[in-house]
């Protein structure tokens, strides 16, 4: 069987799983009385914005107890979708995913299957994530265009709390406890964090990950990326615009401050002339390979155990399989 085909099997029983979920959570509105015009506004809401993504955050989990990892994928993909549907409100979208932002038609979910079907397991747990988001809006209001406020550092800062962590390190971090790795181990004589370890390498991936996107936004077609690009008309402090202003001249940079974060076709047509003045291709691959190079670096440093050691323990492979899905992507 080819990789593709194997590929395709896995999602095809991840899809599974959701559509057994979402009968359940359907089940849940109902008998919590909600209007029928309710739990079919909450029908049709799962459908268009949970499971039309790559579902890579969901199908990197464990396969031990399928069926609990997959929920527990399913959730991961219903906080993304949650965080899209924001997103594509705030910035005011147009396309998601290569169709009509969900907004312009018309999170207890998560909570309700963590209850169900974890809170008597011993990784049973909560969580949350804005603080990304908030700096974000705060740093570029739509409203108010100040190119002063941005930087590579605070770009990395939104970038940790608003990617990073609940993309890929909560991905993993969950299939971990699933998979009763324990808060430490020893191997070799060597005392190991493994959840320390694997956020050391998944915020930089993450970050990668988000930079990919922000470049993708300024130099993908809707065609490929599935959405039309709106970060140079919506203010946002991509890192783009972030690497723009680290070598721009003070002529160049006069351009910026005259047509960034500007409702105006022919002014976001003034930054992208821009970027490519700045070769900002060729500056984004120097990145990525610098990028992929450092976070091989990191992966390589994990400690693996001999053959035939069996669960438990911190694996390369993991970080290799992410690694290796993002490097080069074109959407």
């Amino acid at each position: 069987m080819s990789t593709i085909d194997i590929k395709q099997q896995r999602r095809k029983k991840f899809e599974d799983v959701f559509i057994r979920i979402r009968d359940e959570l359907i089940e849940h509105m109902k008998g919590e009385k909600m209007p029928q015009e309710a739990v079919e506004w909450f029908h049709r809401n799962l459908d268009f914005n949970v499971p039309g993504g790559k579902l890579n955050r969901g199908m990197s989990l464990s396969d031990d107890e399928y069926f609990k990892a997959a929920v527990l994928g399913w959730c991961i993909e219903l906080l993304q979708a949650y965080f899209l549907v924001a997103d594509d409100m705030m910035d005011q979208s147009i396309t998601r995913r290569g169709q009509p932002c969900w907004y312009r038609l018309e999170a207890g979910a998560i909570y309700h299957l963590l209850k169900k079907y974890f809170r008597s397991e011993t990784y049973y747990t909560t969580y949350q994530t804005e603080m990304g988001q908030l700096v974000d809006l705060i740093t570029a209001p739509e409203d108010h265009v100040d190119l002063s406020k941005f930087s590579l550092e605070k770009h990395a800062f939104i970038v940790q709390y608003k990617t990073a962590y609940y993309s890929f390190y909560l991905s993993v971090a969950l299939a971990m406890r699933v998979c009763g790795v324990p808060e430490t181990y020893t191997l070799d004589g060597q005392t190991i964090e493994p959840y320390k370890l694997a956020l050391s390498i998944l915020l930089p991936l993450g970050e990668y990950f988000q930079i990919q996107d922000d470049f993708l936004d300024y130099a993908g077609t809707p065609e490929q990326i599935g959405k039309i690009g709106t970060d140079i008309v919506d203010n946002k402090c991509s890192w783009c615009v972030n690497v723009a202003l680290s070598v721009a001249t003070p002529k160049q940079r006069k351009v910026l401050d005259e047509n960034y974060g500007q409702k105006d076709a022919a002014k976001e047509a003034a930054v992208k002339a821009l970027y490519e003045e700045l070769r900002l291709r060729e500056r984004y691959a120097v990145y990525e390979e610098s990028a992929k190079e450092r976070i091989d670096k990191l992966i390589e440093q994990i400690p693996e155990p001999e053959a035939g050691v069996d669960g438990g323990v911190l694996r390369r492979a993991v970080f290799t399989s992410f690694l290796n899905k993002i490097y080069k992507r074109t959407k």
